[in-house]
C-alpha cells in the first residue's frame, strides 16, 4: 500500500506540474492592450507557486520553459522555440526560474505564510529582473547596437514594475481565495 501512495503522489505531483504549466501558457496568451502590451504571465507564475507550493510551482515553470524551447507556441502571441528563448527578452522569462526558487526556499526556511509568499515574490521578481535586463543588454548590444544597463531597464522594466505589483496583488487575493476552496 505504502508504495502505490508513493506512486500515487508523484502522479498527483506530475498533474499538478502540468496543469501549472498550462495556466502559465494560456495566461501568456491573454494581452492587455496598453502601449506596452501586458500580458499575464507573472500573474499565472505568482499564483502557481501560490497553489501548488515552491517545489511543484518551480517544477512547472521549469517545464512551461522547457515546453516553449522545444517550439510548443506557450509564449506570448503564441510563440515558441529555442530562438524565442534565446532571444532578447528570453532571459526574462528564464528568469521566472528565480521567482520559482526563491519562493521554493522562504518556503522551506519561512513557512508557508502570507508575508513569506508576497516577499519572496518580490524578490524573485527582482532577480527575474536582473537577469533578464543582463540578458537583453547582452542580446541587444550584439544583434543591434550596444546600449547601457540604464536604457535596457528603461524600455524593459520599468514599465512593467506597476503592471507587475498589480498582478502579484491580485495574485494573492485570488490564491487566498483558491487555497480555502482547495482545502474544503
Amino acid at each position: 500500500m505504502r508504495q502505490q501512495e508513493l506512486h500515487g503522489l508523484r502522479t498527483i505531483d506530475l498533474a499538478y506540474v502540468a496543469m501549472g504549466a498550462v495556466l502559465m501558457a494560456v495566461c501568456s496568451w491573454i494581452s492587455i492592450p496598453t502601449v506596452i502590451p501586458v500580458t499575464l504571465q507573472t500573474f499565472a507564475v505568482f499564483t502557481v507557486l501560490q497553489l501548488l507550493g515552491g517545489k511543484r510551482g518551480t517544477m512547472a515553470i521549469i517545464t512551461y520553459i522547457l515546453m516553449a524551447a522545444v517550439g510548443i507556441p506557450v509564449l506570448a502571441g503564441f510563440s515558441g522555440g529555442l530562438g524565442a528563448i534565446l532571444g532578447m527578452t528570453g532571459g526574462y522569462i528564464v528568469g521566472f526560474v528565480f521567482i520559482g526558487l526563491t519562493y521554493w526556499i522562504g518556503e522551506m526556511l519561512l513557512g508557508d505564510k502570507v508575508w513569506v509568499r508576497i516577499t519572496t515574490m518580490i524578490l524573485g521578481m527582482a532577480g527575474c529582473y536582473a537577469f533578464g535586463t543582463i540578458w537583453f543588454t547582452v542580446v541587444y548590444s550584439h544583434q543591434t547596437e550596444p546600449i547601457g544597463i540604464a536604457t535596457a531597464l528603461g524600455w524593459c522594466v520599468i514599465p512593467f514594475i506597476i503592471p507587475d505589483a498589480i498582478k502579484l496583488t491580485m495574485s494573492v487575493v485570488l490564491s487566498a481565495r483558491l487555497r480555502k476552496a482547495m482545502k474544503n
